[in-house]
């Protein structure tokens, strides 16, 4: 089938996700104009931040356009820029109509949405409304008990003397917070600084739609929705499940008006622009994923494959898996969302690198190509975050100092309040699912703060940034970069790679994950381990074009096909 014409812009485009705090710190120092402003912290006399002050920000993004059209990318999405306390990194909103100053202003967003116009690719922001900041204005009048925003947060009287109900936060502790101004307790199911919003109040949902037509009205061209199927929670709030993984879950996941407010949404904003939308869903089932796309979302997040090995006691011990289970749920999402759309990634700003989580930093430019390989053939639109595409690892954390992340940090101090555990004990599974290890800065040369920024910057460099980066990548016709660039010019030659259907080949090999697309046009097969692999297909590529490969071409044609370490192909049969 020619898939050319059937396609929306946002099933036929590359997403690549920006961390703007992480990408690039376009300010230049200069001693002379320091100011601080009573905390420490350098301010320009006129409160903006000073250059070098070691935060990325929206003018940096724009300088490094030309780099991102050069690699292919469609659209990118940004974490959250909005006003914020940064308690967490910006998914604490304090003001929906502005830009925290760390990373510029709104003639900035403005202008960084005309560049990227300019050049033919899009806009996707974060729109984070399950919870604002306890310094938005809403928050502070609804503290106060003023109408009409005393109803927009979820706020209810102790149960003997305690929180009203047993719920647990995301990110640990009571996911109820008690306010000495009401007098009562607010709900807040990530911190407490993060309370959350009542969709049940039409008033809130009303705002929550002016919002969205303000930045699609400014130019914005979709959003990614911050764990959007928390928005619902049941009524009555009654106590959760006691051995729960996150007690309470259960009745603020998925809850029972969700697809009616996302429904809501759609029709009274959504519809009248042409907008590419994914909802974050933690938890989220195909089936409810259905639902979900039935009710005008274009894509959803899921997390069963990030959650792969993965065990009761949550992501705070190192996973064991084997490929299999992988390959089980990839295959499970390809197949059960196959006449809806699907939304790849591998990573993220809330997870290790890809190549650390699924590949083997010994192999790093073989697994990361590999990963490549497999994420950009999927059925979807595929989400490539920044620097993976440089082949970048999990940073070496090796003090509890180090960290920054806030769920990471009371994570540590929990873990370590009793006593009975030291940072060792616990020290190989923070490492490697702290967040922030996607967040440390992007590797662009092999100079100081590997070209990030001239000041100190709010995360460590890795030290790999030696090698490892954009620079030398993009001289080496052979690295990672290369090879993602190919990759994303091979996907929008062969839309049949977007769209076709996915039959999975071989599901109990234990290293190699094979599967055939678009009606068995193309075929495509990584080692995901680092022994070499011979693997008997049900499917022959005698005659068959080989399209891309992360390893020199060997092949002699017929079923049997051998791999090396980390080993990714993809063949052609009749087309163009």
């Amino acid at each position: 089938m020619d898939w050319h014409d059937e396609l929306s812009w946002w099933q036929t485009a590359v997403v690549y996700q920006i961390y703007p705090r992480s990408f690039n710190d376009s300010r230049e120092d200069t001693e002379s104009a320091r100011r601080t402003d009573g905390e420490g912290s350098v301010r320009h006399p006129a409160g903006r931040p000073l250059p070098g002050d070691g935060v990325g920000d929206i003018p940096g993004i724009v300088e490094r356009l030309d780099y991102l059209a050069d690699l292919g990318v469609d659209v990118v999405w940004l974490s959250p820029v909005y006003d914020s306390p940064q308690v967490d990194n910006g998914y604490d909103v304090r003001d929906y109509r502005a830009i925290d100053e760390s990373f510029g202003t709104l003639a900035d967003i403005d202008h960084l949405v005309d560049e990227l116009h300019a050049r033919g690719m899009r806009l996707v922001m974060d729109l984070v409304v399950n919870h604002t900041s306890d310094q938005h204005e809403w928050f502070e009048a609804s503290r106060r008990g003023e109408e009409p925003y005393d109803d927009y947060y979820i706020w209810r009287e102790g149960h003997d003397g305690g929180p009203p109900n047993n719920w647990e936060a995301v990110f640990g502790g009571s996911a109820w917070s008690y306010d000495e101004t009401r007098g009562e307790y607010y709900l807040s199911v990530f911190s407490s600084s993060q309370p959350d919003l009542n969709w049940a109040n039409s008033r809130v949902r009303k705002e929550v739609h002016d919002v969205v037509r303000w930045w699609l009205d400014r130019g914005v061209d979709g959003f990614r929705m911050d764990v959007v199927n928390f928005i619902s929670k049941t009524p009555g709030l009654p106590d959760g499940d006691p051995d729960g993984n996150v007690v309470g879950s259960e009745h603020f996941i998925d809850g029972p008006e969700v697809t009616a407010y996302l429904r809501e949404l759609h029709d009274a904003v959504l519809s009248e622009y042409d907008a590419m939308t994914v909802g974050e869903m933690p938890g989220v089932s195909v089936e409810a994923a259905r639902a979900y796309l039935e009710a005008g979302l274009d894509m959803v997040f899921h997390f069963d494959h990030v959650n792969v090995g993965v065990g009761k006691s949550g992501i705070w011990d190192v996973p064991e898996w084997e490929l299999p289970e992988l390959k089980s749920v990839i295959d499970e999402w390809q197949s059960g969302l196959e006449e809806y759309w699907n939304a790849p990634y591998l990573g993220n700003h809330d997870q290790p690198r890809a190549v650390s989580r699924f590949g083997d930093e010994s192999f790093r430019e073989e697994s990361a190509t590999a990963l490549a390989t497999l994420l950009l053939t999927l059925r979807g639109t595929p989400f490539v975050y920044q620097g993976d595409e440089l082949g970048m690892t999990n940073y070496p954390f090796g003090t509890p100092e180090e960290f920054r992340d806030i769920e990471t940090r009371q994570y540590v101090q929990e873990a370590l309040s009793g006593g009975e555990r030291t940072f060792e004990d616990i020290a190989p599974a923070v490492r490697f699912w702290s967040r922030d290890n996607a967040r440390t800065p992007m590797q662009w040369t092999d100079g100081s703060n590997a070209g990030f920024t001239t000041g100190d910057p709010w995360l460590p460099v890795n030290p790999n940034h030696e090698t490892v980066n954009a620079e030398a990548e993009r001289a080496d016709p052979e690295s990672v970069w290369h090879y993602y660039r190919r990759a994303i010019a091979l996907r929008k030659a062969h839309p049949g790679l977007a769209a076709g259907d996915f039959d999975h080949l071989i599901p109990d090999h234990p290293s190699v994950f094979a599967y055939r697309r678009d009606g068995g046009r193309y075929l495509v097969a990584c080692n995901l381990s680092a022994e070499p692999a011979t693997v008997d297909l049900p499917w022959t590529w005698e005659g068959a074009d080989r399209l891309i490969g992360n390893y020199p071409a060997d092949d002699e044609g017929g079923p049997t096909l051998a791999l090396r370490p980390y080993e990714a192909r993809v063949y052609g049969a009749g087309v163009d």
